[in-house]
C-alpha cells in the first residue's frame, strides 16, 4: 500500500465531530496484525481519519486479500 495520498483530498473535508478543517497527516492503519504508515486527511482536534472511498475500495482492499490469503 502506498503510504501517500494526494494532498488535495483533505481540502474542502471537515470533521463531523469538531466541525474543524481536515488536516494530512500520517497515520497508521493496522490490518491482521500489521500496521502500515499511511498520509491520510485527519481532524487535528480529535483525531478522526477519513479515509476516501477510491482508497477504502481500491489498494487497501487489494492489500486485505493479499494478506488473507497468505
Amino acid at each position: 500500500m502506498s503510504n501517500h495520498i494526494d494532498p488535495n483530498e483533505a481540502e474542502g473535508w471537515s470533521c463531523a465531530k469538531c466541525g474543524v478543517p481536515l488536516e494530512m497527516r500520517k497515520v497508521e492503519v493496522s490490518y491482521m496484525g500489521s500496521k502500515y504508515p499511511v498520509a491520510l486527511p485527519r481532524c487535528p482536534r480529535c483525531g478522526l481519519v477519513f479515509i476516501p472511498e477510491e482508497l477504502a475500495l481500491g489498494k487497501m482492499a487489494e492489500v486485505e486479500k493479499l494478506l488473507e490469503d497468505k
